[in-house]
């Protein structure tokens, strides 16, 4: 049996352990997103097509997402605090091999490795919050990972673009990348000095089956979305996406199979509810994230628009989110599943006004010409955003809530990597075919209505009310 933890020791550092995880956290959300803004100028040093601006955010987000659930269960197998500075280590030692990058493929291989190591180390701070927190008190613990979450929503453009601007030392863009040293550093010593020990849980398995099927499917499916344009979709590409689809029903073919040691409980992939949850999170993540990279592409490519100019354009997104998200649990409770669709529909709503203003601001879009479409799509966001797990989870039993939420985080990622893939994929094709970067963006972001539009469908088959929590 892996042992509780609820020494005195642990008791009276538990708060010390959760600004560790923390800082963890911030690692990861900051990654996620700082490299949105400094993408163009990364491939202007180091060179790249179109596509590599894609691969040096969804190699990372598509990693992470594949690998997540297996870092879940890699703790439950070999202890948390173990795994937790295995984690760190990675990310922090993946993080300067980014910095030093002097090609490409070096570069997208090194935010790949991040990413993988990003998926060893998260789930593990949350299980160890679990375990050094008393009941009464992790409630107050997990409050504080929303406003870290929507600080760092809001900083990571706004960094990543002084820090790209600010050529600390002659730095440029690696900067982003070395800021994570000190925090990796900091978190290790915090994790050998405050972290209780654990041991592995008795009985668990990996699916090692699984999490080869699941691997590939993924990036059978991602991989021709972004390089299919350049490559002039040869037969091959059409033929690898077909593979994706079709290695994910033998994915979960294989998990009804191997119920013992299964990544996903298998109950959950019979539960209606809870697949049309997934398909909402795709979707909606996949609009959410996919636009996010668009329009910092758009500002720097097409309107030349500095780093931090960019990262500074892209915060309404976030104001809005912290607008309207207090307001997102009362809004749940009394209007159920239907305050989901209203969050979608003002969000869609945010995203046509968007591409109205750019079109109407045609040669001459400025920062200001954004606000009120972005801060509008921010306010729908964080109408949907912050229940929006708590009513998937609603159509799960108490036994496959732990199973389930790893699949749902998995699926952020994933969401995320496909949007950026169709997403930036399409931006680039309009300017392909002779499209102004005003008319690409314009017809760019009114293409994300359909998942939004298919989002709001598939909330009908989630529960009518949330989880409690």
């Amino acid at each position: 049996m892996g042992a509780a933890v609820t020494t005195t020791k642990s008791l009276s550092t538990r708060w010390a352990v959760l600004a560790i995880v923390l800082v963890a956290e911030v690692m990861d959300l900051v990654d996620g997103t700082i490299v949105n803004v400094a993408a163009p100028s990364i491939r202007a040093e180091i060179g790249g097509s179109d596509a590599t601006m894609q691969w040096l955010v969804a190699a990372y987000t598509l990693t992470f997402a594949v690998l997540l659930i297996t870092g879940a269960r890699l703790g439950d197998l070999i202890g948390r605090r173990r795994l937790f500075m295995i984690g760190i280590v990675g990310f922090t030692a993946a993080s300067a091999l980014c910095a030093v990058a002097v090609s490409p493929g070096m570069l997208i291989a090194t935010r790949a490795v991040q990413g993988a190591f990003g998926a060893v180390l998260i789930p593990q701070g949350f299980g160890m919050i679990k375990e050094v927190f008393d009941e009464h008190e992790i409630t107050k613990a997990f409050a504080l990972f929303g406003p870290v979450m929507g600080l760092s929503a809001v900083a990571a453009p706004i960094l990543g673009g002084a820090l790209v601007d600010a050529d600390l030392l002659g730095t440029g863009w690696r900067a982003i990348f070395l800021v994570n040293l000190p925090l990796g550093i900091a978190g290790l010593v915090g994790a050998l000095r405050v972290m209780p020990r654990t041991g592995g849980t008795a009985g668990t398995r990996l699916d090692l089956g699984g999490v080869l099927l699941v691997t590939g499917a993924s990036f059978a499916l991602i991989y021709p979305l972004v390089q299919g344009r350049e490559l002039g979709w040869p037969a091959w590409c059409f033929a690898l996406l077909a593979a994706g689809v079709a290695g994910f029903a033998a994915f979960a073919a294989y998990e009804r199979r191997h119920r013992t040691r299964a990544l996903i409980t298998p109950s959950l992939l019979r539960n209606r509810a809870f697949t049309g949850g997934l398909v909402v999170a795709v979707c909606f993540f996949m609009a959410m994230i996919g636009i996010n990279l668009v329009l910092s592409l758009f500002c720097q490519l097409g309107e030349g628009f500095t780093p931090l100019r960019t990262g500074l354009t892209l915060a309404p997104f976030a104001f809005g989110i912290a607008l309207t998200a207090g307001a997102s649990y009362p809004l749940a409770q009394r209007f159920g599943r239907v305050s989901m669709q209203i969050g979608f529909t003002v969000m869609g709503a945010g995203l046509a006004l968007l591409a109205v203003m750019v079109h109407h601001g045609g040669a001459d879009v400025s920062s200001w010409t954004l606000v009120p479409g972005e801060l509008l799509a921010g306010m729908g966001m964080g109408i949907a955003l912050p229940p929006l797990f708590d009513f998937i989870l609603a159509g799960v039993g108490g036994d496959e809530v732990g199973s389930a939420s790893g699949v749902l985080n998995a699926i952020q990622q994933f969401g995320g990597a496909l949007g950026i893939a169709v997403l930036a994929t399409v931006f680039f094709a309009y300017v392909d075919h002779g499209h102004t970067s005003v008319s690409a963006m314009t017809n760019t972001t009114l293409l994300t209505l359909v998942p939004l539009a298919l989002a709001t469908l598939a909330v009908f088959r989630l529960p009518q009310r949330a989880r409690e929590v």
